[in-house]
């Protein structure tokens, strides 16, 4: 859908508390900071806010009810998420949360007249509250902070509340987990309008993987793997840099000086996936980067990725991404030279944290 206008919505009529200026940060990080240089035009932000109004688009903070509270000036109240493009709720205030209170009905009506207009509707953590109690979730499959999915589920019936993984992605309503999973699904937002570069590169600029995957598990309840050169971050690095060769995780586990069933358990562990199934995202990845980046026949893409032949490539990159190779590139007309592809590991690296998925 390309870049577009952004619509953040903000409740702050009680203050803000430290977590919710968190959420909302993470999507000002990546909607309100240009990088025209990755893609121009990049997204235009507005926030919109229940809390005091600022004509002339400036801010200013305030201290709120709740120790470490805050509150922001914004230039546009509610209503102005009505023809946004996206809509996203990063979260409701703890109270409509913790003690039952009602999500505001300004902020409900807002939500259905600017999804009734076409907006694609996002919540990070606890704002899937604001977009069950509009009826945007009802028979859809949703998600929130672990800590906060049972109340979701008890208040909306109609809601298909999965606790166990990052975040989810139903076309036009995307739901996700708190804190590090709101920016993979922001990521996962940039990936789907821009380009797997695009999203890679602005990844490696907020210093995180540049793709986890929704099905994700959003906690993993198992000691931190050892970092450094015992731990996995090297070797996941090695793979990543030689995606085109057949790795086995046998491979994968010599070069890690661990035993195969050590290595499987490490691994998933600290991502939540298995070793084949961590290779075959990391494929995919480079064969969008591909596809954007360079006029390659698909064969040669299929080789470069590590994905085997052309036939191959097309049933994997169809199962997981929706569409095949050849429908994704026609979204990226403007595909460089194969002499200048981006191919190779700016393209396609992920540099491993050896930390387990959370959410909050």
């Amino acid at each position: 859908m390309g870049a577009g206008t952004v619509a953040v919505a903000v409740l702050q009529d009680a203050g803000m508390s430290a977590w919710e200026m968190y959420e909302l940060s993470i999507a000002l990080a990546v909607f309100g900071i240009p990088h025209e240089d990755l893609a121009d035009p990049w997204y235009r932000l507005r926030l919109c806010s229940d809390g005091p109004r600022d004509p002339d688009g400036g801010g200013s903070a305030a201290p709120g009810p709740y120790g470490a509270g805050f509150s922001l000036r914004t230039e546009h109240g509610l209503d102005g998420l009505v023809g946004a493009d996206t809509v996203i709720v990063p979260s409701v205030p703890e109270a409509c949360v913790d003690d039952g209170r009602d999500v505001p009905a300004d902020l409900v009506a807002a939500l259905r007249e600017a999804a009734a207009s076409g907006a694609r509707m996002v919540s990070l953590c606890t704002g899937a509250f604001a977009l069950a109690a509009a009826g945007l979730l009802d028979g859809r499959r949703a998600t929130a902070h672990w800590q906060h999915t049972a109340e979701l589920a008890a208040r909306h019936p109609g809601v298909t509340v999965d606790d166990s993984v990052l975040y989810t992605d139903d076309g036009d309503v995307l739901t996700s987990a708190g804190a590090t999973a709101a920016l993979d699904l922001c990521l996962h937002l940039v990936r789907r309008d821009l380009g797997a570069h695009v999203a890679n590169q602005l990844a490696r600029r907020l210093v995180v993987h540049a793709h986890r995957a929704g099905g994700q598990a959003q906690f993993v309840d198992a000691p931190l793997p050892p970092t450094g050169e015992e731990g996995l971050g090297p070797v996941l690095q090695w793979a990543v840099e030689h995606l085109a060769e057949p790795l086995t995780v046998d491979d994968l586990a010599r070069r890690a000086r661990m035993s195969p069933r050590t290595f499987h358990r490490r691994l998933q562990e600290a991502t939540g996936t298995t070793p084949m199934r961590w290779l075959l995202q990391q494929r995919i990845a480079r064969a969008q980067s591909l596809l954007e980046s360079t006029d390659l026949p698909v064969e040669q893409v299929g080789e470069r990725s590590g994905l085997g032949t052309a036939a191959n490539l097309r049933r994997h990159f169809t199962r997981t991404v929706g569409v095949s190779p050849t429908a994704y590139r026609r979204s990226f007309p403007r595909a460089v030279p194969t002499g200048a592809a981006r191919g190779g590991r700016a393209a396609g690296a992920i540099r491993p944290s050896g930390r387990p998925s959370t959410g909050r």
